[in-house]
């Protein structure tokens, strides 16, 4: 009998992280692709560290590689939705979305596909995420042999009374209690295995949103449709968290945060008290909050989405 060969198309969006993604590369370099037709579609969204140079010398063993080059940053859910579009043309029969600043062990893939293989009710899949050793939020809570098992992902939650998402186990040390594999409110946008039949049947990421809670809106229109999202514990990523970007506290995180809980909320919530709770955060944010606060507050009372008022 033939050896069956899944098609996998991994989508990975990068902006002026020239480091990181080079070093992500390497380790594509070691990926075990045994059973795996795949592609690589890199999205890069107008860096300018000298990333769109050595993305155009980038050679890889045994995967295809595309370059996608933006003029302008076009955001978290467009820079993933050109290399969603590109890789549609394959017809794959997984896509995953990859930040650019995870770390991977050889078989990761192989082992989440299969998973994904054996379990076709399961249309969203990410799997266990890792701080990276030294990328702790706390540092100083933890012995270094228990840096890089600390877990900064095990399923995403969202409490609908207020309207905010979190992520399970989030700063635990992993001692086995988040080893069992689950259905969850939120998957991670920094880690996902998406099936094509799940963008046929509800498309693409939020455009709206720009940037944060594109994950968030997409497992929950997801689960409307009847698309199981589930946590996967026994394949595991690494991320480089306090690297990134955007991070808390920062311009892009007031403005984009509190101007898409505002829109997560009115287009999601079950119910008008949580909807009028988040209507009447935001108005407090719009005269009390941090100067991108309000402004966020207020392009999303006046509902002005996509980049917004963000010239950053």
């Amino acid at each position: 009998m033939a050896k069956t060969t899944t098609k996998v198309s991994i989508v990975i969006l990068t902006l002026n992280n020239k480091k990181l993604i080079e070093e992500e590369l390497k380790l594509f370099n070691k990926l075990n692709t045994s059973g795996l037709d795949m592609e690589i579609v890199i999205v890069d969204n107008a860096s300018g560290d000298g990333t769109k140079e050595l993305l155009e010398q980038v050679k890889l063993k045994n995967i295809k590689i595309k370059v996608i080059t933006n003029s302008k940053n076009e955001g978290f859910a467009i820079g993933n939705n050109q290399g969603l579009l590109y890789s549609m043309y394959r017809k794959p029969d997984y896509m995953l979305l990859l930040n650019d600043d995870m770390v991977f062990e050889s078989n990761f893939l192989v082992d989440l596909v299969k998973f994904a293989n054996k379990n076709t009710s399961f249309g969203i899949i990410s799997p266990k995420i890792y701080f990276a050793k030294g990328h702790e939020f706390h540092k100083d809570r933890y012995t270094e042999k228990d840096k890089g098992n600390v877990i900064w992902y095990a399923g995403g939650s969202i409490d609908w009374d207020n309207i905010y998402t979190s992520h399970i186990g989030v700063d635990e040390v992993d001692r086995g209690q988040r080893d069992k594999t689950k259905v969850v409110d939120v998957a991670s946008g920094a880690a996902v295995l998406i099936r094509k039949e799940v963008i046929d049947k509800i498309g693409l990421l939020d455009e709206n949103l720009f940037l944060y809670w594109e994950d968030a809106e997409y497992s929950v229109r997801a689960k409307q449709n009847g698309i199981k999202v589930v946590y996967y514990p026994d394949v595991s990523l690494w991320h480089k968290v306090s690297i990134a970007a955007g991070g808390s506290g920062s311009s892009s995180n007031d403005y984009f945060l509190i101007r898409n809980r505002y829109y997560f909320a009115i287009k999601y919530a079950k119910s008008f008290r949580t909807k009028f709770a988040v209507f009447r955060d935001t108005i407090k944010l719009m005269f009390f909050g941090r100067d991108w606060q309000k402004t966020g507050a207020r392009d999303g009372l006046i509902g002005r989405m996509g980049r917004g008022s963000w010239k950053k």
